[in-house]
């Protein structure tokens, strides 16, 4: 069992991605963008370059769910942001592309995106802070050596 300060210091990390993600997700709203989930996506396919990246890449990438990521796939490609093409290397399996509309449209989202993460985050620590807080959470998040 967790003792009262790992306890206090999970909820509220909790409480802290749920209000800065919340901070994002209605600036993004506010200025008439998709969702946070869509910008995750499109970064990560543009960041696969001109090959594009298969599915199931990106879904452990972005740690969602199969039937999660198919569904944001099929609606993010029906408003013309990515495409699917037949695997150079596989014709049975399919490689995401970002259209051009795609990339600007990631750019016009990380226009809100960056400052929100800046007013949620930034403005609220100092530079020390941000570093504390930035190699404390690496620690929770990289794999350790013992496990």
């Amino acid at each position: 069992m967790p003792d009262e300060t790992t306890e206090a210091a999970w909820t509220r990390l909790m409480r802290a991605q749920g209000a800065a993600i919340s901070h994002v997700e209605a600036a993004l709203k506010d200025a008439g963008l998709p969702p946070l989930a869509w910008y995750d996506v499109l970064l990560e396919v543009e960041r696969a370059g001109k090959a594009g990246i298969r599915a199931i890449d990106l879904q452990q990438k972005l740690l969602l769910p199969q039937y999660g990521i198919s569904r944001l796939l099929s609606k993010i490609e029906a408003a013309g942001y990515i495409s699917r093409q037949s695997s150079t290397e596989d014709g049975r399996s399919q490689e995401i592309v970002i259209t051009a509309a795609g990339r600007q449209l990631r750019r016009r989202m990380w226009a809100v995106y960056g400052p929100a993460i800046e007013q949620a985050v930034g403005s609220k620590l100092t530079a020390s802070e941000r570093e504390t807080l930035a190699g404390l959470l690496e620690k929770l998040t990289s794999p350790r050596a013992d496990a």
